[in-house]
């Protein structure tokens, strides 16, 4: 009963509205967009709506590319499940150690395994490589830290604490201030 409530509420608003695309001006506005076509000839007339051309084509572009996607992997799913199906499980034999792929059970998910991902000891190794980098960093900066310190105590070093000055700059203006007071005559 709750179901047939829901579509009758809309039935009764459109039934409101009914009379009124029945008056005249209504039937008249619906009139004035039809073209004639051609003479006497018969009902030639051409309705006159809104373009639906951006719509078309967003239509024919969506379904292009999603079939254009959906289609080869749809193909490569059901060879791979169909024609090289799960792997079983084997004895390992003598001395054999298994590469990282041959764990997985699924056709697709071994070749991801295999040629995208990397393995999880190459990842270990990876973190291992970003955490030694880190260190050397750190081990450098207190180094640098220490040196600083020393220098300053020191104060014998010409490094961080002392600023060369070009003395090629300040005789030019010590030449040009004495021009001027010889100018001004003091």
């Amino acid at each position: 009963m709750v179901g047939w409530s829901r579509l009758l509420s809309p039935a009764a608003k459109f039934a409101s509205y009914r009379a009124v695309l029945q008056e005249p001006a209504c039937r008249n506005a619906l009139q004035q967009q039809l073209r004639r076509m051609g003479g006497d000839h018969g009902h030639h007339h051409m309705t006159i709506k809104p373009s639906r051309f951006q719509w078309d084509k967003f239509k024919d572009l969506m379904h292009f590319y999603v079939m254009l996607g959906v289609i080869p992997v749809t193909a490569l799913v059901l060879y791979a499940n169909i024609f090289v199906g799960p792997a079983q499980l084997a004895e390992i034999p003598e001395g054999y150690e298994p590469k990282h792929w041959e764990y997985e059970k699924n056709p697709i998910s071994r070749f991801i395994s295999r040629y995208i991902l990397n393995s999880d000891q190459q990842n270990y190794e990876k973190s291992l490589h970003y955490l030694y980098e880190e260190n050397e960093k750190a081990q450098m900066r207190l180094l640098e830290e220490q040196v600083r310190r020393k220098m300053s105590e020191r104060n014998d070093y010409q490094a961080y604490y002392y600023r060369p000055s070009v003395a090629k700059y300040h005789r030019i203006s010590k030449e040009a201030a004495d021009e001027l007071e010889a100018l001004r005559g003091d």
